[in-house]
């Protein structure tokens, strides 16, 4: 591969061993790929983990004198004063160290997964490295920027070199579709298109092009379509005719090719997920979660209409500082506490440390993608639309 004077300077050390550390781990991820150059980025997001792996990586590059030339926003770890009854001094300490050394590198703590919903919004075309699996297929599919499926390691070496292997998403012949996938079903809710989300095995691999949706289609059901589809398989983008962007027709989105298979979803399929694994009617629930990813403010704001009585069981919602901001300016997050309902910043499902008190218990989420992960420690949820949720948490059981 070709590097930039500048590119070879880095990686010679001129800039200092950090500089010169991020640049090596890019040239390996290069020459894995066949990447023919490094390209210059706009925008970063790091999906920073907060695993001991995540930290100890990030300290390496610290105490190597690196410095971000691009300040990435960060994904969510846990938030230490919203449980810190329940965290250990070990994990208080963790996170606490995790803040320092990102915010050492020059990263901007939002700690949120919809960082382009907040301040880190890519433009068309625009090349940018993003890591997160619900955010790089949306910063592809529905805002038509470029980005490959960074790691939190690689993501954050390019916001220390400021640019990226030239390699998969970012050529244009590699952004087509080349599945077809017919829907025959009603897609009404958010839950419905994370349910069709969901179908990852069925569909398989590739980048598939849905045709049977909505002609219009709001902005967290595309989310939820994206996250569910990194769940269920490993996908860089997808493709809604007339709905996510240069894709007016089948035409444009095939590239002028014929699609390598076509594969039919029918109304049967999303019942038969929805129906797996649904607990006995009756059966006491513990909690309800909220906010995988990260709920926006109009969701959260439903809540608040849903939930009137107050809940028999805690209600954990998920989501970044600024909507939390706005709930509390508008009323809406006295409104949620008074009746059962919690806000929580810069927290994700997938973080066992904050989550192990309910190891054990079973929860209602309508999230496919919270279910699955918090498996990992030990917590068992239903997904459930989210009108069925809070009505679920204000019995304190499953319902028919």
């Amino acid at each position: 591969m070709v590097l930039t004077d500048e590119q070879q300077k880095m990686l010679d050390g001129v800039y200092g061993k950090g500089a010169s550390l991020a640049m090596e781990v890019q040239v390996g991820i290069a020459k894995c790929f066949d990447a023919p150059r490094m390209v210059p980025i706009q925008k970063v997001h790091v999906s920073l983990s907060a695993q001991e792996a995540d930290l100890w990586f990030a300290s390496r590059l610290l105490s190597a004198g690196a410095v971000c030339r691009i300040s990435p926003t960060v994904n969510p770890g846990y938030s230490v004063g919203t449980f810190a009854s329940t965290l250990s001094d070990t994990a208080k300490t963790h996170m606490e160290r995790v803040d320092q050394v990102y915010r050492a590198l020059g990263a901007t703590m939002t700690y949120c997964c919809t960082p382009y919903l907040y301040g880190n919004k890519p433009r068309k075309n625009e090349v940018c490295a993003f890591s997160e699996t619900s955010a790089t297929i949306f910063v592809n599919a529905v805002l038509g920027a470029k980005t490959n499926r960074e790691s939190a390691a690689s993501a954050l070496c390019a916001a220390i070199t400021g640019c990226v292997p030239e390699y998969g998403m970012l050529f244009e012949k590699n952004r087509f579709g080349t599945i077809a996938v017919e829907v025959d079903a009603r897609l009404e809710k958010e839950e419905d298109f994370a349910l069709l989300g969901m179908l990852g095995k069925k569909i398989g691999r590739g980048n598939p092009v849905f045709f049977g949706l909505p002609p219009s289609i709001p902005v967290e059901s595309l989310i939820a379509l994206g996250a569910s589809l990194n769940v269920s398989g490993n996908y860089d983008i997808y493709a809604v005719p007339g709905v996510t962007p240069l894709v007016r027709d089948e035409k444009d989105a095939f590239g002028n090719k014929e699609p390598l298979r076509t594969v039919k979803i029918t109304q049967k399929n999303l019942d038969d997920l929805r129906d797996k694994g649904h607990p006995v009617s009756g059966e006491k629930i513990s909690f309800c979660i909220l906010g995988c990813p990260h709920y926006t403010y109009s969701q959260v704001e439903r809540v608040g209409g849903l939930l009137t009585k107050p809940a028999a069981v805690p209600i954990y919602i998920l989501t970044s500082l600024e909507v939390i901001e706005e709930a509390e300016k508008n009323g809406l997050q006295d409104h949620l506490y008074r009746f059962g309902g919690k806000l929580i910043p810069h927290t994700c499902v997938d973080e066992v440390n904050c989550w192990h008190f309910l190891k054990g218990m079973l929860g209602v989420t309508d999230s496919p993608k919270a279910a699955y992960y918090m498996t990992s420690a030990g917590v068992t949820l239903t997904v459930q639309d989210v009108e069925q949720c809070i009505h679920e948490a204000i019995q304190g059981k499953v319902c028919e």
